[in-house]
Parts: structure tokens; C-alpha cells; sequence
């Protein structure tokens, strides 16, 4: 009965059903927005007008489709199918590369009806035949008048290191899901943050108690004043706060500190710092619009104390200078830093304050991830060296001859004419 069971388990039918099911909930992952909030499931999928027919806010949480890929029976199903793979391999990937190793000699004539090609010759002798079989690099194996002969043995190592890739990635992705987390951070420049805002986490997730400066931010810009890159210049401080590594990050180019990854991912401008005649700092702050297509930000500054005389400022870039209107909305001039606008309160544009956009993530799982992509990678390599096998058969006189191949089969018929021609 167990031996019954493991060949069920290791068979390809059962690991294909497996792995359907497996993109089945993929899909379904993909489709419906992963770790919202309530709300959000509410919001999109009330339960008056479900979607699908069937598909509601309650059924989602229930059977845990807002977390699938944390889920026990996701993770279960992925275990399954690497025991699979695992079974596969040890019952029927070993023992094919084990019987491949050895010597399959034909005793008898007949035996050679059953390949791809044969012949029988005369006009060769046996040495002649075997001094050419060497030139083509094969393996050949002698008893007496019967000869068997192979190459590109290696070919059949492939599937195994497939199975073997395949393992490492499923144990990888369930170490990132259980273990990983994900948080995002809108943090002002020269401030300092512990990481707080976590988007996701697994149910064996450790958030590092380490604080991060944000020392600068800055957007570069092209001739034609569209954004270039990001860059954000962060400092990993430790319990003393001092500072442990210091790095610029930008787009595509994270920060990487005890497996933990900082990506710079947006931006914002949260107010303007200006002084007045008398040399007095004011902070005001900046509120953005959400309505327009671009990002633009506008503060009102008020002169004097009703607030129904002023200046309106508005600005969409930090490449250092505002836009300045009046209260009823006609357009006064650009006010760049450290300038001074002529009004009544003579006010003068000191700092543009603004705020970078940090997600921090980390994926124990990631490493092995990697190492079984490139397992498979080799694999695939692997896989087009070609597995031949050559027969010879000498009875009298004449000499049959007859083999097979894994792939290639156009080459290996060239091969093997040029052999007997």
C-alpha cells in the first residue's frame, strides 16, 4: 500500500493536477487585490451585487482570498507538489539515470527491429567500426563478438536538476511568504524613522528594530523639465544613533542592510519655509491636488490677520522656485529661493520642504529563489546535450548495427551514415 501511495504521489498526472490547482489560486491571487482593508473588499465587493454571481467581501476573508498566498492550504499545496517532485525523483529519475549507466548489450539479431535505425554490414571489419565510433566520443563497452556504446550520459542528469530547481524555488517562496514583510514610509527629509507601516507580513515575520535617516532628497530633471530620477540619501543608525552605513538610493537601486531592502518608490512637498521683513520664520504648509493629472501642490499666505488679503502659491517640481498669485487668481511672478517678493510683508522663499516615499521589504526566501532559477537555467543547457546509444552485433560474416537518441534525431542519422558509408 505505501509503495502504491509514493507511485500515485510521484506520478506526472497527479504533480500536473498539482500544479494546475496551484495557478488556479495564483489566478484568483492575482485577480483580487492581496492584504487590503476591509473597507476596500467591502467597497469593491458589496454583498447586494456580488461579483460573479457568488464572489462577495464575506467569502473573501472567510476562505482567506485577500491573504492566498499566506494561506495554510496554499502553502500546503505547495508542499504537496515538492513532496511530488521529490518522489519522482528518488523513485523513477535515479533508477532511469541508474539503469542509463550500465551496459545494455543485445544478444540476439532480433533485437535490433526495435530502433529508430539499423543496417547490417559487410564490407566493415570490427576494428575499423570501433576506431570511428571512438572519434565520435562514445563510451564503448566490449564483450566478445557484442558491443554497446553511448554518449552525452550528462543529458540524462537534466530532469533531476529540473526537480531539484523546482524544490528550491517552492521552499524559497514559502520561506519569503511566512518570514517576508513589506512597509511603506513617507518620511521628510533630515527626519528619522523606525519601520511602522507594515503593508504584509508572514505569520514568523521579525520587523528589525533599526532606526533610518533621511539625510537629503532631490530630483534631478531633463532639458525638457520632466523627472529624470529620484535619489534619497539615507544613513542605517544603531541604538546609539550613530551611523552604522550611509547610501544614495534611487529608482531600481536600493539600499541593502541585514536583508532588509530600502526602494525609493515616490515623493512629496509638505510645505514652504518663508521669513518676513522682520525676519520672523514661518512654515506653511502645502496641500496637494488630487484632481489634476500631475502633482501640484498650492498654500494661501495670508497678509494679515483676517486672512481675506494674500497670495496664492503654487508648485509642482522642487527644481527651487513657486509660482505666486493673487487673491483673485492673476498671475504675479516665479519666486525662486532665497528671493524676496515685494509685497507689504516683503516675504522671502527660504526652503522647500519635502518628504521621500521608502518602501522597505525583505525576503529571506529571495536567495534560494535565485539559486533555483539558475539551476534550472543550467538545466535547460543541460538538457540539449544529446543521449546516444549505439549496438553492434557481429554473427559471421556480417555486422548489425542499429542505435537511438534522445533528441537530435536529424543529427544523429547523419552521425550514424557517416559511421557505416
Amino acid at each position: 500500500m505505501k509503495q502504491n501511495i509514493f507511485k500515485s504521489i510521484a506520478d506526472l498526472r497527479f504533480a500536473i493536477l498539482i500544479l494546475l490547482v496551484i495557478a488556479a489560486f495564483s489566478v484568483i491571487g492575482t485577480v483580487i487585490e492581496q492584504d487590503q482593508s476591509i473597507e476596500t473588499y467591502k467597497l469593491n465587493y458589496p454583498l447586494t451585487n456580488r461579483v460573479f454571481g457568488f464572489l462577495s467581501w464575506d467569502i473573501i476573508l472567510r476562505f482567506g482570498l485577500d491573504h492566498i498566498y499566506k494561506t495554510w492550504w496554499f502553502i500546503s499545496l505547495i508542499l504537496l507538489f515538492g513532496i511530488s517532485l521529490l518522489t519522482c525523483t528518488l523513485l523513477q529519475q535515479f533508477p532511469a539515470l541508474k539503469i542509463a549507466r550500465r551496459c545494455q548489450f543485445f544478444r540476439t539479431t532480433q533485437q535490433f527491429c526495435r530502433l529508430n535505425i539499423s543496417t547490417n554490414l559487410q564490407h566493415l571489419s570490427f576494428s575499423q567500426l570501433l576506431f570511428k565510433i571512438k572519434e565520435n566520443k562514445y563510451s564503448i563497452f566490449q564483450q566478445k563478438n557484442i558491443i554497446y556504446c553511448y554518449k552525452g550520459l550528462i543529458g540524462r542528469i537534466a530532469p533531476i536538476i529540473v526537480h531539484f530547481s523546482m524544490i528550491l524555488v517552492l521552499i524559497g517562496a514559502i520561506i519569503g511568504s511566512i518570514s517576508g514583510f513589506k512597509a511603506q514610509e513617507i518620511v521628510p527629509k533630515t527626519e528619522t524613522f523606525h519601520i511602522q507601516n507594515v503593508l504584509t507580513n508572514g505569520q514568523f515575520t521579525f520587523i528589525p528594530k533599526v532606526s533610518v535617516r533621511v539625510n537629503d532628497f532631490w530630483i534631478t530633471y531633463t532639458k525638457q523639465t520632466t523627472i529624470a530620477q529620484f535619489y534619497s540619501d539615507l544613513s542605517i543608525l544603531n541604538g546609539d544613533g550613530n551611523e552604522i552605513e550611509r547610501k544614495t538610493i534611487f529608482v531600481n537601486s536600493p539600499a541593502k542592510y541585514n536583508g532588509v531592502d530600502y526602494y525609493q518608490t515616490d515623493w512629496n512637498l509638505i510645505g514652504l519655509r518663508m521669513k518676513n521683513k522682520d525676519l520672523v520664520v514661518y512654515q506653511y504648509p502645502l496641500i496637494n491636488l488630487p484632481t489634476t493629472s500631475e502633482k501640484i501642490w498650492l498654500t494661501w499666505i495670508s497678509n494679515n490677520q483676517q486672512l481675506d488679503d494674500g497670495f496664492t502659491i503654487l508648485i509642482n517640481n522642487l527644481q527651487g522656485y513657486c509660482s505666486v498669485y493673487n487673491k483673485v487668481g492673476e498671475f504675479i511672478g516665479n519666486l525662486e529661493l532665497n528671493e524676496s517678493l515685494k509685497t507689504s510683508n516683503s516675504i522671502t522663499l527660504m526652503d522647500i520642504l519635502s518628504s521621500t516615499g521608502l518602501q522597505i521589504k525583505a525576503d529571506p526566501g529571495i536567495a534560494l529563489i535565485y539559486l533555483g532559477f539558475l539551476f534550472l537555467m543550467i538545466s535547460t543547457l543541460i538538457s540539449y546535450i544529446t543521449y546516444s546509444q549505439i549496438w553492434i552485433v557481429q554473427d559471421k560474416k556480417k555486422i548489425f548495427i542499429g542505435g537511438t537518441t534522445t533528441r537530435a534525431t536529424f543529427d544523429f542519422e547523419l552521425e550514424f551514415l557517416k559511421l557505416v558509408k
